[in-house]
């Protein structure tokens, strides 16, 4: 089962220099740790709200945020709509409990850098900044008893970034979700790959070169266009602060083309799976269940490192999963929660805390997704929660960079990865980030 997207045009050629813009903060630079063993604190005990995708509370789980197509595979959509919001972003996420409870959603807006604007709910809605959340059914004859909640996000009338919040009684934040709304047609957005200009880098690294053709009026483009480039939609290593190398005002065109790797990621190899689908029989990955335990409890077999190894093509959904029970069907209410036990082996132990990242941890180092190192039996163990479904992932070494996969994965540029780039515009006068544009491309992409 894969998700494509149509490939982008080729890139125009520059001509003439630019000055450097303004850039954008990472905001993922204030939340690193000083040093590759810090450990920040339990990651549920603050409650204080951030502007990211983050859950609040442990019984929170399995937050899934895309747009819905009538697809199989629209899960995999990442939450980004276009201002007419034919297709509105849902959200669904299932709370561990035993009886319901009386949830609402709000919508914060923010600017390019997701601190909340100054702009008031009215501005960027047509109705009360608050949603009941009414579409919630109960779990049936599951061993971990939950409730599932969904929601469709109201219509909004500006582009730009957005933290959907669902709070609990008495307003505590339980999840918060980013959403993205971009405008169509003032700008034309070319993404294709590059080639590294490098030696052992070309096969190490995928580079993404785009421009930007704008037809809508833009009041000193080369400093007050802002970009974001995401691998596999992803915040955690998205680039920021990349400002155009060449404008060509005539054309009305940006052009950004790089040779010190700012816009280019490690590939990586293709996601690690596992297959908890069923708890009657053993999926792919899987080692031993025991469908006795509560709550059932899942064996994964042992892994090793896979740097320094040849590739290796497979089909992958670039760190997504599925939620799905083979048993009884409908994974929303059917789907039961397993204790999946994690081994990796390792003849050391990494220069680092060891995570399992992907959408399944909000691509966070989550401490619950966090190994444990047996110097005795060289290996690391990890238990998480998941629910019955099949899963993407990779093992990252925490750095004060952000993660590292490279060390246990490898990169190799014949990777599958999707990229997007997000096209940022505060007209003057106004107190708002536009998002003005919106591209994606899959590099090294396959047929079915």
């Amino acid at each position: 089962m894969r998700y494509r997207f149509l490939p982008a045009f080729l890139l125009l050629t520059a001509t003439a220099c630019v000055p450097l813009g303004t850039p954008i903060t990472d905001p993922n630079a204030a939340r690193r740790p000083a040093t590759p063993g810090q450990r920040g604190p339990e990651y549920y005990a603050d409650k204080a709200l951030r502007y990211e995708d983050a859950i609040y509370d442990p019984n929170v789980r399995t937050v899934q945020c895309y747009v819905p197509t009538g697809q199989v595979n629209e899960v995999f959509n990442p939450p980004v709509v276009p201002l007419a919001q034919g297709q509105p972003a849902v959200l669904e996420f299932d709370v561990l409990a035993g009886q319901g409870q009386r949830l609402t959603a709000k919508l914060v807006h923010c600017d390019l850098n997701w601190q909340p604007s100054v702009l008031t709910d009215m501005q960027f809605l047509s109705e009360i900044n608050e949603q009941t959340i009414t579409d919630y059914r109960a779990s049936v004859s599951t061993k971990v008893p939950y409730y599932h909640y969904r929601l469709q996000m109201p219509r909004v009338k500006l582009s730009g970034n957005y933290l959907w919040v669902v709070q609990g009684p008495g307003g505590t934040p339980l999840l918060s979700r980013r959403v993205l709304v971009f405008e169509e047609g003032g700008v034309q957005v070319y993404l294709r790959q590059g080639i590294p200009v490098a030696g052992q880098e070309r096969y190490t690294l995928q580079q993404l070169d785009f421009g930007i053709r704008y037809t809508m009026q833009l009041v000193n483009p080369a400093q007050e266009v802002k970009v974001v480039l995401r691998q596999n939609y992803r915040w955690d290593n998205a680039r920021y602060n990349l400002r155009p190398t060449f404008v060509r005002d005539a054309e009305r065109q940006l052009d950004y083309q790089y040779f010190n790797f700012e816009n280019a990621f490690p590939a990586l190899s293709e996601f690690r799976f596992v297959d908890l689908r069923t708890f009657r029989s053993l999926g792919v990955g899987v080692a031993r269940i025991d469908p006795e335990a509560t709550p059932r409890a899942a064996l994964l077999l042992p892994e090793a490192t896979r740097n320094g190894q040849a590739y290796s093509q497979y089909d992958d959904i670039n760190g997504q999963r599925v939620i799905e029970s083979r048993e009884y069907g409908n994974g929303a209410t059917n789907a039961d929660y397993l204790d999946v036990t994690f081994q990796l082996r390792a003849a050391q132990p990494a220069p680092g805390p060891v995570y399992v990242i992907g959408a399944l941890s909000d691509w966070q180092f989550r401490d619950e997704f966090k190994l444990t190192y047996d110097a005795a039996a060289q290996q690391y163990t990890g238990h998480a929660l998941l629910k019955q479904g099949y899963y993407n992932y990779l093992y990252a070494v925490q750095t004060p960079q952000g993660p590292n996969s490279v060390y246990w994965e490898g990169s190799h540029q014949e990777t599958e990865n999707r990229y997007d780039l997000l096209v940022y515009y505060r007209p003057p006068g106004t107190r708002s980030d536009l998002l003005i544009g919106y591209q994606t491309i899959t590099v090294n992409g396959r047929q079915p």
